[in-house]
């Protein structure tokens, strides 16, 4: 992400936004951290942008619309799945009872948490 032969310093909004769709896709921590980090270097450099670079990083929002809504998606079903998994730990270590109704069958686990 550094300037070469007066390219933008930042990489484009939308390879930054699948590579971060594909890094959540293979739970890439690492990588996913290094993304977070070049959006708040983003981020901060918002002020310090001429009216020519803020018309650039517009254009690129623009293009990056869908890939940032797929993003979206990919981290709300991880997020989904990560709900779910802390409820069947917990479940497995008996540290949460169901209740009556739960366990009557109509407050089921699965029709809250999106489980086929």
């Amino acid at each position: 992400m550094s300037q070469a032969g007066g390219r933008q310093k930042n990489a484009e909004l939308r390879e930054l936004v699948a590579e971060a769709s594909n890094a959540l896709s293979r739970l890439d921590a690492a990588r996913l951290k290094e993304l977070a980090l070049s959006c708040e270097a983003l981020n901060r450099g918002l002020g310090t942008m001429t009216a020519d670079e803020r018309g650039r990083l517009q254009q690129q929002v623009r293009e990056a619309q869908s890939g940032m809504a797929v993003f979206a998606r990919v981290l709300e079903a991880t997020r989904s799945n990560l709900r779910v998994m802390n409820r069947l730990r917990e479940l497995r270590m008996g540290s949460l009872e169901y209740s009556e109704c739960q366990a009557r069958g109509s407050g089921n686990v699965e029709d809250r948490h999106g489980i086929d």
